[in-house]
């Protein structure tokens, strides 16, 4: 799965098929998350996270940028985090949205102290801007859980 995940963000990255979050184009919907999630499906916690860790050192191996590789490697670290805790209740669904929650709510508190310091953005700029990023990390948990759960579901049936 660690050499999946690289081999998306190689291939998303030259190939154009990023989609640009329309509402702040700095933020893009990838396909990373999606092998880094069926890995917690297939195999659990563990290979999620070292899949996550390797997607981050993809990123930042490509483009050189240490903070879009971090914040990449702790969104998807805190979903996968967030589905995990949210197996023990048995309940699909319910594990989805604790996994998009902890997302949602780790990355609105990471944007607090990072973009203010790496970017120099004003306090209040990032304010106003985390309801859209707040949607963006929905929308892309959304993605990787839904897309993910399929391929399981598919990759479960196949093999009996």
């Amino acid at each position: 799965m660690a050499a999946l995940v690289i081999l998306f963000d190689y291939t998303l990255r030259y190939s154009g098929l990023k989609i640009i979050f329309p509402w702040y184009p700095n933020l893009k919907f990838d396909f990373t998350g999606i092998p880094i999630t069926l890995s917690l499906l297939l195999y659990g916690y563990p290979s999620a996270a070292t899949t996550s860790l390797v997607a981050g050192l993809g990123i930042l191996a490509r483009s050189g940028n240490m903070v879009s590789s971090t914040m990449k490697t702790l969104a998807e670290l805190l979903q996968v985090t967030g589905l995990s805790l949210g197996k023990y209740e048995k309940k699909p669904l319910l594990e989805g949205v604790i996994g998009i929650a902890c997302r949602v709510v780790g990355m609105t508190a990471v944007n607090l102290l990072i973009l203010p310091k790496a970017y120099g953005l004003p306090h209040r700029a990032v304010i106003s801007l985390l309801p859209l990023i707040a949607l963006f990390n929905t929308l892309q948990g959304i993605l990787n859980i839904a897309v993910s759960a399929y391929l399981y579901t598919a990759t479960k049936r196949r093999l009996g």
